[in-house]
Order: C-alpha cells, then structure tokens, then sequence
C-alpha cells in the first residue's frame, strides 16, 4: 500500500473520532447562522482575535462566507465595516514615532 491511500485511511478514521476532517483545523459547516453562532461561542467563552478561513472550494466556498458569514457577523457586532484609522498603526493605537530625521524638541530652529 502506498502512503497517500494509507494516510487517507488513517486520517478519514481518526476524523470520525475527532471531528476535524480539515487536516487538525477547527471545521465548520451549517447554515450562516449556525456558522456565526459557532464563531461567537469560541470568540466570547474561548477568547480569539480573529480567524483564518480555509475554504474547501476556491472561489465558491470562499464567495459563500463573504456573501453569507460577514454579514451577519458585522450584524451582530462581531466584524468591522470599516477601519476607524487610516493606518495599521492607527488602528492598533500605536502611537507615531519621532522620526530619526526629524528636529529633537530640545533643539531651537537656528540650531
């Protein structure tokens, strides 16, 4: 037997048992809102600061969870519209650095 069938095997057993068919990742499928009821359990008793989507089917399944998903999670409150800052910095509320460039506020203008 050659190694791809017998992983195939193997892992379709183990994924019966564990519930994870998505190679070890948390898998989702149901309706919309099944979906973001599962997101909002794992986001509010679990802790999370996002999550990466593995669709199964590039472009469908990915088109399905931005037609779908998004809008209810942004319904609920669980996903932004919009950014409030026009940069990463601010919106991660950093604040900008003194720029290594720029005149220390020591220094007078004649300097």
């Amino acid at each position: 037997m050659r190694i791809q069938p017998m992983f195939c095997k193997i892992f379709s057993a183990r994924s019966r048992f564990t519930g994870s068919g998505a190679c070890g990742h948390w898998q989702l499928v149901g309706t919309a809102e099944q979906i973001v009821d599962a997101l909002e359990d794992r986001y509010v008793n679990c802790g999370a600061d996002g999550y990466n989507v593995m669709p199964a089917l590039l472009p469908g399944s990915l088109d399905d969870f931005i037609a779908l998903v998004l809008p209810e999670l942004r319904r609920r409150g669980l996903f932004r519209s919009e950014y409030e800052g026009r940069t990463l910095r601010e919106n991660l509320g950093l604040r900008r650095p003194v720029s290594r460039y720029s005149r220390y506020p020591h220094e007078t203008a004649s300097a």
